[in-house]
């Protein structure tokens, strides 16, 4: 089978379609399948055993998506099917004009995701759904619902977000929840040594994704600004790094707040095993990355109930849940994962179980398989 893969972001990337795009490309190949990727980057990708065409970022808007459109038809037809876990419009519009079939990952609402890029609006994905936004709102909802209509096959990676493509009218036998696999994780040094190697001296929360309005860091800081004697280690990149820094430092603990920038993904896997606890202050979320591989590392998650976080992360199991934009209840949680020993240990105990069944044979096997019928269609 020859799988033409589209994603918008791509390694060295920060985000979780980035990792999945990856991810799941590497194991197709493994499975024998011939897989190419088009993107978009800031920089040409170097050279590598995957074939990844890019368009580049720094093209003006309407140009760069008539472009990536163009290049996704035009590797369409040299392959089977489509798999695509962004760029929805374009990928959709590039498939139906090389007749090639494609499948959809979603990661949020699409309608959303524009209207929030463009700034026309600023809650969150679940009132989104509530509002008008005129006649670009509307247009952006036909849009996200011609496109997912017209995918042989929709996965979303948590019943929270499948619940919502039905009431976009997605048929339901074309739409099913598909989680973002566990890792397989490479081999770790004890976490006392890793957390030395990080400069751990006492207790110690991370966090690695975007470092975008959608992760709510504000509201992280506000809460360890609440707690004593507890530090946080950020890595990752993203529009809001500089505000962050300065926030952390208008709080007075930019002492005890550590930006790592971006790193390799091993080096990631090794700041969550080190870490007492993962911390997810998100506005909305789907099914984040960052909380299995977390939990994958025997490391619990102190997260907001929202999206599909609930479903991944049970309470007083494996992690902490609050409720969004609750400083206080944030605070508390942070406090109590790191000064309760027994619940720290609880907790620990039950975090890899907790993810057990995704294992990538499992979610990629299924994906492959859905991968297949689509190409026969």
């Amino acid at each position: 089978m020859r799988v033409l893969v589209v994603s918008g972001i791509w390694p060295p990337d920060v985000g979780g379609p980035a990792t999945h795009a990856r991810e799941a490309s590497d194991w197709l190949r493994s499975r024998g399948h011939e897989v190419e990727v088009v993107t978009t980057s800031v920089q040409p990708p170097g050279p590598g055993e995957l074939n990844v065409r890019s368009v580049p970022r720094s093209l003006p808007v309407g140009i760069r998506h008539l472009r990536a459109a163009a290049v996704v038809r035009r590797r369409a037809r040299a392959n089977d099917v489509v798999y695509s876990t962004g760029m929805f419009g374009r990928s959709a519009l590039g498939a139906l004009a090389a007749r090639r079939p494609y499948v959809l990952k979603l990661t949020a609402d699409p309608a959303f995701e524009r209207a929030r890029r463009r700034r026309e609006f600023s809650g969150d994905v679940e009132s989104f759904q509530r509002v008008g936004l005129g006649v670009r709102g509307r247009a952006y909802r036909l849009a996200r619902d011609a496109e997912l209509r017209r995918a042989f096959h929709v996965f979303c990676p948590s019943a929270w977000l499948r619940d919502l493509a039905l009431g976009w009218g997605v048929p339901p036998e074309r739409v099913s929840v598909l989680p973002n696999p566990a890792p397989v994780l490479p081999p770790l040094a004890s976490r006392e040594e890793l957390r030395r190697t990080f400069g751990m001296n006492g207790a110690t929360l991370a966090f690695a994704g975007r470092l975008e309005a959608q992760k709510c860091l504000e509201l992280a800081l506000q809460a360890l600004a609440r707690t004593k004697g507890i530090a946080l280690v950020i890595a990752g990149n993203g529009s809001e790094r500089s505000s962050l820094q300065r926030r952390a430092d208008e709080l007075g603990i930019a002492e005890r707040v550590r930006f790592l920038g971006p790193q390799p993904r091993t080096r990631i896997l090794e700041l969550l095993r080190a870490a007492d606890a993962l911390v997810l202050s998100s506005r909305w979320e789907n099914f984040p990355h960052a909380v299995v591989e977390a939990l994958a590392a025997g490391t619990p998650v102190v997260a907001t109930a929202v999206g599909g976080v609930a479903e991944v992360v049970a309470d007083e199991v494996n992690g902490l849940l609050v409720p969004p934009a609750d400083v206080d209840a944030l605070a508390a949680a942070m406090h109590r994962v790191v000064s309760d020993e027994e619940l720290s240990r609880r907790l620990r105990d039950a975090a890899a179980g907790s993810v057990a069944d995704y294992t990538p044979q499992r979610v990629f096997g299924r994906l492959e398989q859905t991968l297949f019928a689509a190409s026969r269609s």
